[in-house]
């Protein structure tokens, strides 16, 4: 076969490997997302007649519970990704540079274990458990600790453990992957050289593990603002989150211009957290995708 074909050959090969997932994004990702931002759009002049404006989005700016309940929602999103690092960090040094071949596999299919159940399921098992009649109020009450019962749901420490929870996974994975490449030597050089275990970490095993922090950061800030059936249901009527509104939009009020401007406002909000926390980590996303 001759060099020009067998050029021709790969590229050929590469554009139908390329193709299902190029399929995959612009039907999925790319269409609906056009076609919801010009639905944000439009604006219901009479039955069945519509303009186009920015009248949407301008409502949403004038709208100060709408403005409270995205700031809030960003505001717990960010201390679930805190709590999410501070969790699984541990975990995934654990697994990447301690535990053994054998160990390490056990350790992760632990931490995927709870992926085979679906959000939903994993929400009523918090509820069996906190709620006022549930497992830990029942147990408290036999050891004699309380005499009544306690509710522990429907609270904001709830809901961020109940996210905690669900996300803390898509944090520990690409640390696992991202300090698997670390040369153990680096971590003995720095200990040679005079370094206590904080000076290590401080200095050798967080900077290159950055890529990996920031990956997991965004992918939890995006899931836990993303979220909805977690709120709600840990939450209750004392919830305030903004995905709540979206739904409200377009299931309650049947307002799908309004609900398709609303979650562009979140996405918009939370792509510039995610720009924040890249220019202050001094990161870019496309080291970040490649180290991680």
């Amino acid at each position: 076969m001759s060099r020009p074909v067998a050029k021709d050959a790969r590229n050929l090969a590469l554009i139908l490997l390329f193709m299902p997932f190029a399929l995959w994004i612009l039907l999925l990702i790319v269409l609906p997302h056009i076609g919801m931002f010009v639905l944000s759009l439009k604006e219901k002049v009479a039955p069945r007649v519509y303009e186009y404006g920015f009248d949407n989005y301008i409502n949403f700016a004038q709208e100060p519970i709408y403005w409270n309940t995205l700031l809030r929602t960003g505001t717990v999103s960010l201390l679930v990704t805190f709590l999410a690092l501070l969790i699984g960090f541990p975990v995934a040094y654990y697994i990447a540079k301690i535990a053994g071949k054998r160990t390490k596999g056990a350790l992760f299919l632990l931490c995927l274990i709870p992926l085979w159940v679906s959000d939903l399921i994993r929400a009523f098992g918090w509820i069996l458990l906190l709620r006022e009649t549930g497992v830990i109020s029942s147990a408290l009450q036999a050891s004699g600790i309380i005499n009544t019962p306690i509710e522990m749901l429907y609270n904001d420490a709830t809901v961020v453990m109940g996210l905690v929870y669900t996300v803390v996974l898509f944090m520990i994975v690409p640390l696992v992957s991202t300090l698997d490449g670390m040369n153990d030597e680096m971590i003995e050089a720095g200990y040679n050289l005079g370094g206590n275990g904080f000076t290590v970490l401080r200095r050798i095993i967080i900077p290159y593990a950055m890529p990996g922090i920031v990956a997991g950061c965004i992918v939890v800030f995006m899931l836990s603002a993303g979220s909805y059936l977690t709120p709600i249901l840990l939450g209750g009527k004392n919830s305030s989150w903004f995905t709540e509104q979206i739904y409200d939009q377009f299931i309650s009020r049947y307002n799908w211009e309004s609900g398709a401007a609303f979650g562009f406002v979140l996405l918009l909000f939370t792509s510039i957290v995610v720009w924040l926390g890249l220019k202050l980590s001094g990161q870019t996303l496309s080291s970040t995708v490649a180290k991680s």
